[in-house]
């Protein structure tokens, strides 16, 4: 059995966070003797924590608000990384820290398990660290994707189109999230409204989803947001965030570990996870 491997969750907040339960299942599987806290760090505590806590790691992943601020600490970054400029795992060896995002396989094959196709029109709604890989991969599948984001962060989506611009020579349509519209083959919440404890509030109008193919929302507490509410009530396929959060998280080990996880393995996982959330 492998011992004294120390691992965390970088991000704040992170009081509800189902993480250390599912890499303690994943750890399991396994036979690692695996150890994952959780770390609270604000965006002025990120470099001290990174020097005093993170490099003595042997891995962290990293969520809101440190996706992109954390990218500067690190001595290298893998390709997916690089191409989104996020990370949300760092694989710590003696080479020094390496960012990886495993978000994106976890977002993948999360949305085959639904039966929901990646294509079309999408309207990604939000433009922070996991939205910019929503945006990368649905244009990498040749999907239209629109940005919709608050007034406030317009002029962050237009950084981001200029880099999509730059990166894929492809271009994305911007607009005010308040004033969206529907019509969409699918959309896809990237913002942290409708999140635990602040529930009952949807990003975007029932009307907006009535008029879409699908939904995929990145949140997985509570199980049902809003947003999820409405497609459900409406009849429209619809998936929460918690098989793409097992799904990275089994990522994120096999870099750390040099393993791999097989379908039922993770489906297992996915289930303990929903009863967990349950009984909290």
């Amino acid at each position: 059995m492998k011992d004294g491997l120390n691992f965390a969750l970088i991000g704040s907040p992170l009081a509800h966070s189902i993480s250390p339960f599912i890499h303690s299942e994943l750890f399991g599987l396994k036979g690692i003797n695996g150890n994952y806290s959780l770390i609270e760090v604000t965006k002025e505590e990120l470099e001290k924590v990174y020097d005093n806590k993170l490099k003595a790691l042997c891995g962290f992943n990293v969520t809101i608000p440190h996706k992109i601020n954390i990218i500067p600490l690190l001595d290298s970054l893998e390709e997916k990384a690089a191409l989104y400029s996020s990370v949300n795992t760092v694989k710590i060896n003696e080479t020094g820290a390496v960012g990886h995002n495993t978000d994106c396989e976890g977002f993948l094959r999360s949305l085959e398990t639904a039966d929901i196709t990646l294509g079309g029109s999408v309207l990604i709604l939000g433009c922070g660290g996991v939205a910019r890989m929503f945006a990368f991969e649905a244009l990498l599948k040749g999907a239209n994707v629109t940005l919709a984001v608050r007034k406030a962060s317009l002029e962050k989506a237009e950084r981001l189109r200029g880099e999509i611009k730059s990166k894929l020579n492809k271009d994305i349509f911007i607009t005010d999230i308040d004033g969206v519209g529907g019509g969409y083959d699918l959309i896809i919440n990237a913002t942290p409204v409708g999140m635990s404890p602040n529930t009952g509030v949807s990003p975007v109008k029932r009307d907006v989803v009535k008029a879409s193919g699908a939904v995929f929302d990145a949140i997985y507490n509570p199980g049902e947001t809003e947003l999820l509410r409405y497609a459900r009530e409406e009849g429209i396929k619809h998936l929460n965030g918690l098989p793409m959060l097992v799904i990275q998280a089994a990522a994120a080990q096999e870099i750390w570990l040099d393993t791999s996880f097989g379908f039922d393995e993770l489906q297992g996982v996915i289930s303990l996870c929903e009863e967990e959330l349950k009984r909290r």
